[in-house]
């Protein structure tokens, strides 16, 4: 495994400035978290915080069994939904959206990151349980960041096959992603894929699998899971769908208190946003209110207006503020927390002690301590998930071969095939032709005056063989310029190819590809594969040679 530094990688969309300093000199952003997650006395501290909090473990146990029952979890995960029910037992918690085929890898990694590091605490704490938590942000409305799946086609381009629900791109919001069920038109996505995909000795039996969950009729959440649990099986990991009545009815303070808050919430989040970029960058943007209310089939931002009511956004729809606390406290169910307002959720309804975050979380979760006070909600330690670029050993040799640095395909495509190009012309063909040609009209030309002396007829046929001589050398030049150019070709080709499989498409391998892209290649047990093969406290970008 080799270990490439976040500072190394700071100048990259996926790595902010602030994501580097959480890895590697923590006491610089230390104010803006909860717990330094390097140091057992912070660990130690934030279990003390969470045994004091109450949580209700009697509905978690309750529901979440029945979801995970649903979601075919294995025994492990029915075992540490049980562990849950007890008041020593703490929860390591994940999250992300319902992409299809489980989206980016990231999304496995964060899952692997949960689970071990869950292991990991339950090894250095032995009076407490640490459970893995998988959070279903199935309540997003945003359609067309989960309905692709990008891979390398059979011609080896990046390619992305695309779920049109409807068989058309959505032109209105059609609520929680989780609860949308897949029409016939995911044939058509199938068919685009099948036709498409690299044919392997796994690819049948992957492609029949994938059809056996995202069919028509099931939901993108049960799809989701069910696929999940069976590339990661026994894994222990336990799914929460927070989108249940019995949940909302838990959170219904917290949307109370949201609701007569008078923004203070936003407010808190704008002043922690100008401390934070006087050195660095605010990823996230609060709302006057930061919840949103599911109507008539879709999920919409409520916005307060002038007149000091409310409404939904993009629709005519209106509420007054004592409406308002009127859903909130009666059917919760109705509302739905935002960026700001979901992590405060997770953390109201689980014992978290950890939060796993990638580069985007760990600069958001810098804003929000101060409204995790405000709540009076107790902010897990924010730890970052394993992140991995995959190594297959082809790329590794090509790499070689032309002496090129990793680094480097994390950066400009062209730059790279301007060096490479370099290196395959260091022969340069024209001037080697005409230096031969010079020297041999020089040897010809000197040896004239000897011809002459002997016989003056022959000086034609010295010309003649000048010329054949030329002739036969330019034949030569462009055998070899053709070989030459041959030989380029390959090189480019094969350097276009491993910058196509370690930073596709501009960006890092695991924000583009799916898992299915080396479930195919590598067959059934990649995921398991891999999770033995992640560090989770390398605290580096891993490089892992498949």
């Amino acid at each position: 495994m080799e270990l490439i530094n976040y500072r190394q990688l700071a100048d990259r969309d996926a790595v902010t400035d602030l994501c580097s300093d959480y890895h590697s000199n923590f006491d610089k952003v230390a104010k803006y978290y909860s717990g330094n997650y390097h140091q057992k006395d912070a660990w130690e501290k934030k279990i003390l915080t969470i045994q004091k909090n109450r949580y209700e473990r009697q509905i978690l146990h309750r529901v979440l069994n029945d979801q995970n029952r649903e979601y075919q979890s294995g025994i492990k995960t029915l075992a540490n939904i049980d562990l849950l029910g007890n008041e020593n037992t703490l929860a390591v918690v994940t999250g992300q959206q319902l992409g299809i085929f489980t989206g980016p890898l990231y999304t496995i990694y964060k899952a692997v990151t949960t689970v071990k590091l869950a292991k990991k605490l339950s090894l250095d704490f032995p009076d407490y349980n640490f459970v893995p938590v998988f959070w279903l942000e199935g309540e997003d409305h945003d359609f067309d960041e989960i309905n692709k799946i990008k891979y390398i086609n059979s011609s080896n381009e990046f390619a992305v096959a695309e779920y049109l629900f409807g068989g058309k791109p959505l032109e209105k919001n059609i609520g929680a992603t989780g609860n949308i069920v897949f029409d016939e038109h995911i044939n058509n996505f199938f068919s685009t894929i099948d036709s498409t995909i690299v044919r392997s000795d796994y690819s049948a039996a992957l492609l029949e699998l994938l059809r056996g969950y995202y069919k028509q009729g099931n939901s993108f959440l049960k799809a989701f899971t069910g696929f999940f649990n069976h590339v990661y099986e026994d894994s222990g990991l336990i799914f929460i769908n927070p989108n249940h009545p019995e949940f909302k009815k838990v959170l219904s303070p917290i949307f109370v208190k949201e609701i007569n808050s008078n923004s203070e919430p936003s407010k808190l989040v704008i002043q922690k946003s100008v401390e934070l970029e006087e050195h660095y960058h605010a990823q996230i943007k609060a709302k006057a209110l930061n919840l949103f209310m599911f109507h008539k089939g879709g999920r919409h931002l409520i916005e307060p207006s002038d007149s000091g009511d409310y409404y939904l956004k993009n629709i005519r729809q209106r509420y007054t503020k004592d409406e308002l606390l009127s859903i909130a406290s009666t059917t919760p169910e109705q509302l739905s927390p935002n960026v700001v307002m979901r992590p405060l959720c997770q953390d109201t309804l689980l014992p978290t002690v950890a939060y796993i975050g990638g580069p985007g979380e760990i600069s958001y979760f810098a804003q929000l301590k101060p409204v995790y006070e405000y709540f009076n909600v107790t902010m897990p330690i924010i730890y970052p998930r394993a992140s991995v670029t995959l190594m297959e050993e082809k790329i590794q040799k090509v790499m070689e071969k032309y002496s090129l640095d990793l680094e480097e395909l994390f950066g400009d495509v062209e730059s790279i095939l301007a060096k490479v190009s370099e290196q395959v012309s260091e022969v340069k063909v024209d001037t080697l032709f005409e230096e031969m040609e010079s020297r041999v009209k020089e040897a010809l030309n000197e040896a004239r005056f000897g011809i002459q002396q002997i016989d003056p007829t022959l000086n034609g046929t010295i010309d003649a063989t000048i010329a054949k001589f030329q002739q036969q050398l330019e034949v030569l030049k462009q055998k070899t310029q053709k070989a030459q150019q041959q030989k380029e070709e390959i090189s480019l080709k094969q350097i276009k190819k491993a910058a196509l499989n370690i930073f596709p498409n501009g960006n890092f391998q695991e924000r583009e590809f799916g898992v299915i892209q080396y479930l195919n290649k590598y067959g059934p047990d990649f995921v398991k594969w891999i999770a033995n093969e992640i560090s989770i406290d390398a605290f580096q970008h891993q490089v892992i040679t498949i």
